[in-house]
């Protein structure tokens, strides 16, 4: 991955005597190289082989600034056609880097690539990417984290630390070839924290077709944004119905 800036910049012009201040706020461009390939994983006493990005399950995390540009080159080292989405974004004029399968472009076949272009225009919090072809998102799957523009913050008090959560499903058998199957763990997830500081917690649901429920013991929840929108803070124990998405 790389970035490139693209500096701030004042300008002045004279138009019919009036000055006008032209004004361009920093923004970076992104660059990813997304390997999809077959890999190995063990997970409920059993190892298959299933399609991942870059050998990781969930894939790569993409970071970028609201108003940033990101490219990612997808190569193709699976064996049937793919395409990836990214999952609530605008993409304004831009739906041939969309990513639906055979709608706004054929799949990415086999030892070929691909590169998209996702333009973060007004996009701000936490979204997702995914594979648009049958049933490959069960493995085909990263967050997406927007953060605020360059010079501005949160709409909220800032976060000492954050997490990032994928919540998604395990498949013992090929997902092309399966509806269902739930998602199982060996335990719970646990994760260590210091009593008094705050955690924003970034929380994807990646499962096929589930919605799901997520919860703390012991401890209240408030939410401040919805599928890459700001929403005013409400307190929860609960967050109930969580769609496919975020």
């Amino acid at each position: 991955m790389g970035t490139v800036s693209a500096f701030e910049f004042v300008g002045f012009v004279f138009v019919s005597g009036i000055l006008m201040v032209l004004c361009m706020a920093q923004t970076n461009v992104h660059y990813y190289d997304f390997v999809l390939k077959e890999t190995n994983f063990t997970r409920l006493c059993s190892t298959k082989s299933m399609l991942t990005v870059n050998e990781s399950f969930p894939g790569p995390i993409i970071r970028a600034h609201k108003g940033d540009t990101v490219y990612v080159n997808v190569h193709n080292e699976g064996d049937y056609g793919v395409t990836i989405h990214w999952h609530g974004v605008k993409q304004p004029r831009n739906p041939w880097s969309d990513g639906p399968e055979y709608i706004t472009q054929c799949p990415i076949e086999p030892r070929s690539n691909f590169t998209y272009e996702v333009i973060l225009s007004k996009e701000e919090g936490t979204l997702w990417w995914h594979a648009h072809s049958d049933w490959t998102r069960a493995s085909i799957h990263g967050a997406i984290v927007v953060y605020p523009a360059i010079g501005t913050t949160f709409p909220f008090l800032k976060p000492d630390e954050e997490e990032i959560i994928v919540l998604g499903s395990w498949y013992k058998g090929d997902v092309n070839k399966m509806v269902a199957e739930s998602l199982e763990t060996e335990t719970t997830y646990r994760w260590l924290v210091d009593y008094g500081k705050t955690y924003l917690l970034r929380i994807v649901n990646a499962v096929m077709n589930v919605e799901l429920f997520f919860a703390i013991a012991q401890h209240n929840l408030t939410v401040v944004g919805i599928d890459g929108a700001y929403v005013y803070g409400f307190c929860t124990v609960i967050l109930k119905d969580i769609s496919v998405g975020v």
